[in-house]
């Protein structure tokens, strides 16, 4: 990883001051990294080595997610992110626009220079994916028609397919054939399910751990526990609770006790149940690969996306 953080910054130097120092403050705020983890304990588990090309693979990730968290924060409107201000709270959205613009075309030029096509497509697929998902969501958001298949489909293509694709990366960097590849890369894509649905959790956690509490009712965001209380409950109730979602999210004392009325109602146990299968589904495909060092770090990541507290 520190070799990585090296190799990332240096991906991102340009002939431009300004275009320096944002990126210089980009890299010094970086998240959990969970991503590039992934990518480098994957080609361990399998070949037992990372190559150059591991680290190319991960520094396209890094580089076309942050551009995506980019753009992201100006879509929201966000000051900030990871508890600092965010690029377009500093320094305006025009510019975060382009530093996102930026970041993605540096992501696919690193690919292409290396003639790393099989990386390149497997990262654009996700973040196709990631546009529609979130496209999908705002979509169905206006409706609050939302099915618990259609829930599964949007959390696949916001969240999973990013995970997905590291885990297939990794596969891919160290020339892996096709069926581990697709094999790795819906290993990923259950850890992100997991990943999502533990986050959607904390909006009905009683203190503000990773978001405050209630904010995906505020911004209408049907999430699983809300889904699975709509889908058993009778029509009054049902009408209820839409009327919440679509007239009163911003009142705090009607989210409150919305929120109350979805955990008295078996919402967040149920939830937590499908978290806990698709992290079991996980675990069972790493169960036929050989044991080593990477395989239990795997292991651990799988485990620590369930159990962290933000």
């Amino acid at each position: 990883m520190t070799l990585f953080e090296k190799k990332f910054r240096a991906s991102m130097q340009t002939k431009v001051v300004l275009l320096n120092r944002i990126t210089a403050f980009i890299a010094s705020r970086k998240g959990k990294q969970m991503r590039p983890m992934f990518i480098f304990l994957t080609a361990k588990m399998l070949k037992g080595q990372v190559k150059e090309r591991t680290y190319r693979g991960a520094g396209v990730v890094e580089l076309i997610h942050t551009a995506t968290l980019v753009h992201d924060d100006v879509v929201d409107e966000s000051d900030y992110r990871r508890g600092f201000f965010s690029i377009n709270a500093l320094w305006k959205n025009k510019i975060a626009v382009l530093v996102g613009d930026f970041l993605l075309s540096r992501g696919l030029l690193l690919s292409i220079d290396h003639g790393d096509f099989d990386l390149l497509r497997i990262i654009s697929v996700a973040v196709k994916e990631m546009s529609e998902g979130e496209l999908l969501q705002i979509e169905k958001a206006r409706k609050l028609d939302i099915t618990e298949e259609v829930y599964y489909e949007i959390i696949r293509q916001k969240t999973a397919t990013l995970i997905a694709a590291c885990t297939a990366m990794g596969a891919a960097s160290v020339d892996s054939d096709k069926e581990t590849v697709d094999e790795m890369h819906r290993f990923g894509e259950l850890v992100g399910m997991a990943f999502q649905i533990k986050d959607d959790l904390f909006d009905y956690t009683e203190d503000s751990i990773g978001k405050p509490t209630g904010i995906d009712i505020k911004e209408q965001k049907m999430t699983l526990p809300l889904i699975y209380t709509l889908n058993t409950v009778d029509d009054k109730t049902k009408k209820w609770i839409i009327n919440i979602v679509k007239k009163h999210h911003k009142d705090k004392k009607k989210v409150k006790e919305l929120i109350q009325f979805v955990k008295s109602h078996g919402g967040i146990e149920y939830t937590i149940n499908k978290m806990k299968a698709y992290q079991q589904e996980a675990l069972q495909i790493l169960e036929k690969y050989p044991d080593n060092p990477a395989k239990e770090s795997l292991k651990l990541m799988v485990n620590y996306v369930i159990e962290r507290k933000k």
